[in-house]
């Protein structure tokens, strides 16, 4: 029996402005109907509606003020210090009764760097080759070992990861962290729109569907399910982490502190610009609003602008690192939508055009960012901490930001604990990094690996860990 399209469905489409999808219909062949079929069934249609005409709307004004933002500084007043105290042993207290769940943003693939398989699956342990997912794991492990947490892991997968992390997973055999312990779930998809608002296809039987940004995490954490995990297991604060940084602190007690007894809803750790001209958002507020301040909305005056201090007045940089309350995110996800605005991509797009060829096609990609729920957040605290300790993401095959300038600052971060410690380095490799590694199970930060150093003896050569 040949498959027809059911009524329903092609009134719908058509209600919707989206009845081109079914112009090839006729010479598809009964696989490619299925195919077809299933991806028009899966559609949100008024939500592709509201798409539409968001795409249509005029673009919004550009701020008119800006205001740098009030953060927990590095060089803290004896004041601030007494309150970094209370902060630690209150963050100590939550991660030590489980009360904080760790969400890992994990959607996507090596493609970049030349890896075919997830991102989280490249290597860059200096000495080690352990991997991005690795890494992670390993700090979890820590924070289970120091503060005798119950780790509970969110990891956030792609349509095309989904797969491939898992296998991983399950290879490495959750990193010992148990599959109990570890939840995976899906990023949604969008179907990607031409400048009129229609669907574009990649093949008469295909639709062009692109991850709908990092501000999904909170949407899927509803739609999957984990929200309420999360509740069921008394779990108040998330701990929001991307996977291309293998330097983050996910339990770090000082951040998760801070931010519970501000009462915030978000909050956000940020480094200092390395200069003016560095290209990265910042933190701050426009028109009194709190979110990331792109590169380009920035006024060149205000990126120059310096403080009392000769430091950047607009300098915290946005490393995608935050505390969310879980209640929060179960505010912005009421109802299953998420109440975060609309970015739109607009680039070509390769797919099918009118006439049923293959051609670049002028087309828009939604995007939900995670940062612009600060603007939301009743309270919000933005901690600044050393860039050479925790960020050093990996996002390009070469040159900054890469998996090498990654593993020279791994090595870094380990030559200063050895330093500390009063151990002699190594010499360095020809590529300029250091022959060593520290496990994070041993030490994280200088303070932890002297402390580990006192209380274990060297080998004949003096090493503690290589």
């Amino acid at each position: 029996m040949t498959l027809e399209i059911p009524n329903d469905l092609a009134i719908a489409l058509e209600a919707a402005g989206q009845v081109h999808l079914l112009g090839s219909w006729d010479s598809l062949s009964e696989e490619s109907r299925r195919n077809l079929l299933s991806a028009l069934r899966a559609l949100d249609l008024p939500q592709i509606q509201k798409l539409g005409e968001h795409l249509r709307k005029p673009i919004e004004h550009e701020a008119q003020s800006f205001e740098a933002p009030m953060t927990f500084p590095l060089e803290r007043t004896e004041e601030q210090q007494a309150y970094a105290q209370k902060a630690i042993a209150l963050g100590e207290r939550l991660l030590s009764e489980s009360k904080v769940g760790f969400v890992l943003v994990a959607g996507g693939q090596g493609s970049r760097l030349g890896f075919d398989g997830p991102k989280g699956m490249v290597g860059v342990g200096p000495v080690s080759g352990l991997s991005l997912f690795g890494w992670h794991a390993a700090r979890l492990t820590a924070a289970k070992q120091r503060f005798g947490t119950r780790i509970t892991w969110f990891v956030m997968t792609s349509a095309t990861n989904n797969g491939a992390t898992r296998a991983f997973f399950e290879e490495q055999d959750f990193f010992g962290l148990g599959s109990e312990n570890v939840h995976f779930f899906t990023q949604e998809m969008l179907p990607a729109l031409d400048q009129e608002g229609r669907i574009v296809r990649t093949t008469p039987d295909e639709l062009f569907l692109a991850p709908n940004g990092h501000g999904g995490t909170l949407q899927a954490l509803r739609s999957e399910g984990m929200l309420d995990l999360a509740a069921s297991l008394g779990i108040e604060q998330f701990s929001y982490f991307q996977v291309d940084n293998p330097l983050v602190r996910p339990a770090d007690p000082l951040f998760v502190g801070l931010h519970a007894m501000a009462e915030a809803d978000m909050s956000s750790k940020v480094v200092t610009k390395n200069e003016p001209g560095e290209k990265v958002g910042v933190l701050g507020l426009a028109d009194g609003k709190l979110g990331c301040i792109e590169y380009s909305d920035l006024p060149e005056s205000l990126r120059e602008e310096r403080d009392s201090g000769g430091q950047l007045r607009f300098r915290a940089g946005n490393i995608a690192v935050h505390m969310i309350r879980r209640e929060f995110a179960e505010q912005l996800t009421l109802d299953g939508q998420l109440d975060l605005p609309w970015h739109l991509a607009r680039k070509n797009l390769k797919g099918i055009n009118a006439e049923g060829q293959v051609a670049e096609i002028p087309g828009v990609k939604f995007e939900t960012f995670v940062f612009d729920a600060l603007g939301a957040a009743a309270n919000s605290v933005t901690l600044e901490v050393r860039r050479e300790e925790e960020f050093a993401p990996v996002k390009n095959a070469e040159g900054s930001d890469s998996p090498a300038s990654c593993r020279l600052a791994l090595t870094e971060s380990f030559g200063r604990m050895l330093e500390a410690a009063g151990l002699d380095l190594p010499e360095r490799n020809p590529d300029g990094t250091l022959p060593l590694e520290v496990d994070p199970r041993v030490a994280e930060n200088v303070e932890q690996f002297c402390e580990t150093q006192r209380q274990m003896t060297p080998d004949e050569d003096g090493w503690l860990y290589r």
